[in-house]
């Protein structure tokens, strides 16, 4: 038995093959590792999701037209608001809050950080720095203001909603077509994300020391489960939400062009 600390495992954590497995990059050259698996190919494969995407979203806002046809509103475009003061876009008006809270987001930061920055790429794989600064500097401390902007994400899942209720609402009669489920899938996905937010899972119980002493102690507990059930999910809810909004976006898009046709199911 040896008594050399880095080949023993610490009380709870992770054994000295697990410790120096992840700490085999250190001081490594940029993209050196002794990891033989396709470690490259999910910040690949991610990069690329987030460029195409992305360019499309960022697109789509900029148009200003194509963004509602009949009974559906493109969910970039949610609240719709057109003041006669405002020459651009009105997707640019109200895509500040939604925007941000994604682009702050603890696994988005993930995504691109990796993909983009390669910090890390991936772990136990060389780093093109050699140094540790993390989030505590300009413009990166910035990150910081997810933890607030979730305040105005949740108000608007509200308008997304009665988006949702007019979606399904034809000549003031329930009706359903293709483009109902679209922006239904969009803003159920869009929904899910949000309430799997490590920010509002810390609101409902991670100031919290000791259910069973807090107020109202039972509820808040099955409150924080159940965030914590779908905070477990939360990288699914991210990319799936994003493939959706984008594609309720297209489908509205394509159908005020007259490019395709909305079927109509009921």
């Amino acid at each position: 038995m040896t008594n050399d600390p880095a080949s023993s495992p610490a009380p709870g954590g992770p054994s000295g093959a697990a410790a120096a497995w992840r700490g085999a990059a250190y001081g490594a050259s940029f993209g050196e590792t002794e990891r033989r698996d396709s470690w490259w190919l999910q910040p690949l494969v991610q990069g690329l999701a987030l460029l195409v995407l992305g360019a499309y979203a960022t697109w789509a806002a900029f148009q200003g037209v194509h963004y509602r046809f009949g009974n559906y509103l493109s969910p970039f475009y949610s609240p719709l608001m057109k003041p006669k003061w405002w020459p651009l876009s009105p997707a640019l008006l109200v895509l500040g809050a939604p925007l941000g809270f994604r682009g702050t987001c603890y696994y988005y930061r993930k995504a691109y950080y990796r993909a983009f920055f390669a910090d890390p790429t991936a772990c136990a794989v060389g780093e093109p720095r050699k140094g540790y600064v993390g989030e505590s500097r300009f413009p990166f401390v910035l990150q910081n203001v997810h933890r607030y902007l979730i305040y105005l994400a949740i108000p608007i899942l509200f308008f997304l909603w009665w988006d949702v209720v007019n979606a399904f609402t034809f000549e003031g009669r329930f009706g359903i077509g293709l483009g109902s489920i679209a922006i239904l899938a969009s803003n159920t996905l869009l929904t899910l994300y949000t309430f799997s937010c490590h920010s509002l899972r810390h609101l409902v119980g991670g100031r919290v020391d000791c259910f069973s002493c807090a107020v109202a102690g039972g509820p808040r507990r099955r409150a924080w489960l159940g965030a914590s059930w779908l905070n477990s999910h939360h990288m699914g809810w991210a990319w799936w939400s994003l493939c959706a909004v984008c594609s309720a976006d297209l489908y509205v898009r394509l159908c005020s062009m007259g490019v395709i046709h909305d079927v109509r199911l009921f």
